[in-house]
């Protein structure tokens, strides 16, 4: 059931304000393009394109930065009608998706050029450690993907890139936004997003949404949520200004797991439409609260300061049902070890095996995580623009101060009050139409808690330093101190401390320094060519939700480098920005147990890189046709995947594998063009190669025998197959201020996965699906 009564509220007092507050009325809309979000976006040049990333760490606009960044503005996802973070970045080639488990449970699980991005979540600029489902943009103005290495900007990690969501803030015009959808699969949204003129110098905003779907294309999986975002500038239009804005959401979700997946493709008899957990059990809760100050002060044109200080708290109660266990297929055949990493055939069932044509659940069903994390922060930025004799500066300089905690609790609900396994424990399945309500006692009996802590002082600075007209020199370095501590307890069901797993708390204390440097040459004011080198430091403990122990507390941070060539050009009156790069990103000592038994602590041993290449579009073909398009191109190997103690031995089995979950090609798309008679068109696609889901295997190193060496396995890997998905759109001006948006999402119904765990279990994307959206604006 919606909760509209927290959303409805807000909305009725923010329109019952006096009326010289709503004296100047949003400007009519004349054609389709004319009423989207583009309009009220101050960075964005034409459609799709924008000039500048929000942090002011970029002293310099995109052209002039030496870095492929892909930014995704407001008005692209309303067209798409792209909602959740994962939807937005299926659009951006070189991301792909784990299964969707981390360190404090499920939700999103992001791998960027090769390498993971789940602690390396931001929101204006502040990161958002916690492992949960970011399921709406209602309050987002633009997402940016910043490419390749780069923990000067976003801290410890940042491996293979970063994501910052901006959050939207009060702006100097008046104008409402209310949005109505329903759809297919149950789909139901309203939103609005209106933004006030309350007194001179005195503006607000506030966003509201509410939401419900289900899965399309599935039995249960349904998705509920509300969100409510106000926010409120005093000062606008002088050289001091507070931003006050606050952030809440509710999710009520069936989470999605998906189903039964081995040597690459669902299991034979499976249809992709059946949940293989406990619907009536299932459940993936998240409340997320944020509270943002940010004070802006102009000392003169040439010197100005900016301080952030935030307040996060958000947790997330989840109970989940993997689709584990032994599945006898009806031709009297089951898979062998359906939840290991390694592909196998099938082999004949057993007597004790399930009926063929059934399957019997095992592994962690009714698994509960209950997380709850709390961030603390507070960033000063002081921005200066100077000449040195023939040169011209603009440097920031800046500090920011983070305190994070974590505690997680962990147990099982399928349990009698007890705690005993009910018996029969768990019920066979029919495989093609699995019986997915649980029937037996549902009883939380806690089974470990988990402890985090992470504080993180860093000092940074960074500089554009023009030479001339066409040369620019752009540099940064940080230094930070980052101090985690972890700890567990392990209870009996009685609740008592288990007594063969005492307690113990670990801490990590490591100091860090990251930086970049990269030149640029601007044969035109519009084009420039540039390189660029820069590292990222990645300590024991990045994420507050991540874990220490004797064998990585006290090791030192990796290392990975970027290095990246390209050019960009804005063309047709800089209206089109076209964009192009070569990269090689590395890990040059990534940690990897050590595998002599007289070395307890891994080794920084381990090397992998991707080299790659990356093509953009993005703007106006003509007044009436836009486009957005990239293409990513991504080679990567393993180039030592043990410690060097086995390597010397011949366990190195993983030597020349590509990286799991990185696809060789992706690409996309999103075009629309503006008709007369207030008509508009859209058509897109995404494309996502194949990739790798493991990598090769062979015998343990055995240290009574140390002079055996070992032998690869010659299981074939698992592929991730590749897919093509297209996107259609339709809109009509109804009136000046109505307009009716049609989306057709999966047009031609293509079955495909987004996210899989090797031989366990794969999420299969949306089936095909249809929104109408009304846009009503005044």
């Amino acid at each position: 059931m919606f909760r509209l009564s927290p959303v409805a509220a807000a909305a009725v007092a923010f329109h019952l304000l006096p009326a010289s507050a709503q004296a100047q009325e949003a400007p009519e809309a004349g054609a389709v393009t004319q009423m989207k979000e583009v309009k009220v976006q101050a960075d964005t040049a034409s459609p799709y394109q924008t000039r500048k990333v929000d942090s002011p760490k970029y002293t310099a606009p995109l052209l002039d930065t030496p870095q492929t960044v892909t930014v995704v503005p407001a008005q692209l996802m309303q067209e798409q009608g792209l909602l959740s973070l994962r939807e937005v970045l299926i659009t951006v080639p070189g991301i792909t998706f784990g299964a969707g488990e981390g360190g404090g449970g499920y939700g999103d699980s992001i791998n960027l050029r090769g390498f993971s991005a789940n602690t390396d979540i931001t929101i204006d600029g502040v990161r958002d450690s916690a492992q949960y489902s970011r399921s709406d943009s209602f309050n987002v103005q633009q997402i940016e993907v910043i490419n390749g290495a780069n923990s000067v900007y976003a801290g410890a990690g940042s491996v293979g890139g970063s994501i910052n969501e901006v959050s939207k803030r009060p702006l100097a015009e008046n104008f409402t936004l209310i949005s109505a959808g329903l759809g297919t699969d149950r789909y139901a949204r309203m939103s609005m997003d209106a933004n006030q003129r309350l007194a001179e110098g005195l503006a607000g905003r506030v966003n509201l949404m509410v939401h419900r779907n289900d899965a399309p294309g599935r039995d249960y999986e349904d998705f509920q949520r509300w969100g409510l975002a106000p926010s409120l500038t005093l000062g606008m239009g002088t050289p001091t200004r507070l931003t006050l804005s606050y952030f809440h959401q509710h999710d009520d979700n069936i989470p999605q797991y998906g189903v039964p997946f081995h040597n690459g493709k669902a299991l034979p008899g499976v249809d992709d439409s059946r949940y293989f957990g406990y619907h009536n059990i299932d459940r993936q809760k998240i409340d997320s609260d944020l509270a943002t100050a940010i004070v802006e002060h102009e000392f003169n044109d040439l010197v100005s300061l900016r301080n952030l200080s935030r307040l996060g708290y958000t947790t997330q109660h989840a109970i989940v049902d993997p689709p584990q266990g032994i599945y006898c297929l009806e031709n009297g055949l089951k898979p062998v070890a359906i939840s290991a990493s390694a592909p196998s055939g099938y082999s004949a069932c057993t007597s004790s095996d399930p009926a063929p044509g059934y399957y019997r659940p095992s592994g962690p069903r009714g698994n509960t995580r209950d997380t709850e994390n709390v961030l603390i922060m507070n960033q000063t930025d002081l921005t200066w623009t100077f000449s040195s004799g023939p040169l011209a500066h603009t440097l920031l300089s800046g500090f920011a101060i983070t305190h994070e905690t974590f505690h997680l609790d962990t147990g099982n609900v399928l349990r009698n009050a007890g705690g005993a396994t009910p018996n029969p424990t768990l019920p066979d399945m029919l495989i093609a139409d699995p019986d997915s309500t649980w029937t037996g006692p549902v009883n939380f009996i806690r089974s470990a808690t988990q402890d985090g802590g992470l504080d993180n002082a860093a000092i940074y600075l960074f500089d554009t330093v023009k030479l001339g007209s066409q040369v620019d020199f752009n540099a940064g370095v940080r230094y930070e101190r980052n101090k985690g501590s972890y700890g567990t307890v392990s209870y009996n069901p009685d609740g008592s401390v288990l007594a063969s797993s005492p307690s113990k708390t670990y801490y990590s204390d490591e100091l860090l320094l990251s930086y970049r440097a990269g030149i640029v040459y601007k044969p035109r004011s519009n084009a420039s060519v540039y390189l660029v080198y820069g590292n990222a430091q990645t300590p024991s403990k990045t994420a507050v939700n991540g874990s220490l122990s004797d064998a990585t507390a006290d090791v030192d941070p990796e290392q990975a480098r970027l290095i990246e060539a390209g050019g960009k050009w804005d063309v047709l009156a800089q209206r089109l920005s076209l964009t192009a790069a070569v990269f090689r990103n590395e890990r040059s000592n990534y940690k990897v147990a050590s595998g002599d038994p007289l070395v307890t602590t891994q080794q920084l041993d381990g090397q992998a890189h991707v080299d790659g290449a990356i093509l953009g579009i993005a703007g106006e073909l003509s007044e009436r046709w836009a486009v957005f398009a990239n293409y990513t191109y991504l080679n990567s190997k393993v180039d030592r995947g043990v410690s060097r103690f086995l390597a010397a031995k011949g366990y190195d089995y993983t030597k020349g594998d590509a990286l799991t979950n990185t696809p060789r090609h992706s690409a996309s798309l999103w075009t629309s063009y503006s008709l007369p008679h207030r008509v508009q068109l859209g058509y897109g696609f995404s494309y996502q190669g194949d990739f790798f889901l493991t990598q090769h295997t062979g015998t343990s190193y055995d240290s009574t025998q140390p002079d055996v060496s070992g032998v690869r396995s010659t299981f074939p890997l698992i592929r991730m197959p590749s897919y093509l998905i297209h996107r259609a759109m339709v809109s009509y001006g109804a009136t000046q201020k109505l307009n009716l948006r049609l989306n057709a999402n999966n047009l031609f119904d293509k079955d495909y996965f987004i996210r899989a765990r090797n031989n366990g279990w794969a999420t299969p994307g949306d089936a095909r699906n249809f929104v109408l959206t009304a846009d009503y604006n005044f």
